[in-house]
């Protein structure tokens, strides 16, 4: 696999997540680092001593001289140079992944934080926390606007990705009556039309240029409810909420109040969603729960959107056995995947890396009592086998 080169903070995680997943599962070791960099009081927290303490604790389990010690001995000098010259000021969360041994080099800056410190040595590499963060932090539009300017901003992961402005013609009020008041009036709502289509044109090109997952409307109540009104069906199916906003509010102050009305709405549709999945799966239907019926349906491809807990790797967090026509296709010291034991494996990294390798959503429920009596896991089905 070719190494990439050590990009600045990203906007999306596909690209990166297209590579990884490309990657053959090795008999090397593969460092999966997840680093959450975000100033606490002002302050960058001291992550290098976590990052030495753990790797060097894991270095002891490889014989030295052996071709895994190695490898793993030159990830761990490449990752502490990179993280001591290359971190970005901005970023709040590094993903590092790395297997010198296989080429494998793999960093990502993030706006998003991971909310903690993660290492992770396996033979692929550990994707689970991508996507969580991909999930949490989704791809969307945020339209703040009044009669007269509007502000189109794109988000993804934490960050912001595009800005538009829109500027319509504002009309001078002056003193009229009768028909010129009348006429007057007319102009007004006419501006405020054209206005409004103008928005609303804009808008329904960025939404087809990008994978928008919602919009967020912003600003006075009567300007987004008209906009509402007006925008095609396409478009307003993706409309998640409207939010009292003045239209000189910050960047940071949108990025923060729509963020929230998209988390307010994912946790309704979460809701929502386990209630069809456990009706699905009672009548028998395109549904299927637990972890170990959920894999097996991975490994048949019939998964077409993953449900996990974001507590799910909590649950289930030592390494499983698993069968051998289940697990990552691991190869023994002669190169051969033909055996059939069982390998271990850790469960929640395991279904969201055969989920994305097989195309299937990966969806994360906040609220873990809504999965309650499924062990964390479930899965809408494309068909029953």
């Amino acid at each position: 696999m070719p190494e990439t080169s050590d990009a600045a903070i990203v906007t999306s995680v596909e690209e990166p997540l297209e590579r990884l997943l490309a990657f053959e599962p090795t008999t090397l070791p593969v460092v999966s680092l997840y680093l959450d960099t975000s100033a606490g009081n002002g302050a960058r927290p001291d992550y290098t001593a976590f990052v030495r303490r753990e790797l060097a604790s894991r270095a002891k389990t490889y014989r030295t001289g052996t071709p895994e010690r190695e490898s793993f001995d030159r990830d761990m000098a490449r990752i502490e140079r990179y993280l001591e010259d290359d971190i970005e000021s901005s970023a709040n969360g590094v993903a590092v992944f790395a297997c010198s041994g296989a080429g494998l080099w793999e960093a990502v800056q993030l706006q998003a934080a991971p909310g903690d410190h993660f290492v992770y040595v396996y033979h692929q590499p550990h994707l689970y926390h991508l996507a969580r963060l991909d999930d949490e932090y989704p791809r969307y539009a945020a339209l703040v606007t009044d009669a007269h300017h509007a502000r189109i901003f794109l988000f993804g992961l934490g960050e912001t990705i595009e800005t538009e402005q829109v500027k319509g013609k504002k009309m001078q009020r002056v003193k009229v009556g009768g028909w010129s008041q009348a006429r007057y009036q007319r102009r007004v709502e006419n501006a405020q039309a054209s206005h409004a289509k103008e928005v609303i044109d804009a808008l329904g090109r960025l939404v087809r240029q990008e994978q928008v997952r919602g919009i967020v409307l912003a600003g006075d109540p009567q300007t987004t409810a008209l906009l509402r009104e007006e925008m095609p069906k396409e478009l307003a199916e993706k409309v998640v909420d409207a939010v009292r906003m003045n239209v000189k509010a910050s960047e940071q102050e949108v990025f923060e109040a729509t963020l929230e009305a998209m988390r307010e709405k994912d946790a309704e549709t979460d809701a929502e969603k386990i209630e069809r999945l456990l009706d699905q799966y009672r009548a028998g239907g395109l549904a299927c729960i637990g972890p170990e019926a959920t894999l097996e349906a991975l490994a048949n491809g019939q998964v077409d959107e993953l449900l996990l807990c974001t507590c799910s790797e909590s649950l289930h967090p030592e390494e499983k056995a698993i069968e051998a026509i289940l697990a990552p296709e691991i190869p023994d010291a002669q190169g051969s995947t033909e055996s059939d034991s069982d390998r271990k494996a850790l469960l929640s990294d395991l279904l969201v890396t055969k989920a994305k390798q097989t195309d299937a959503t990966v969806s994360f429920i906040q609220d873990a009592a809504l999965m309650t009596g499924m062990n964390g896991v479930g899965a809408f089905l494309r068909w029953r086998a």
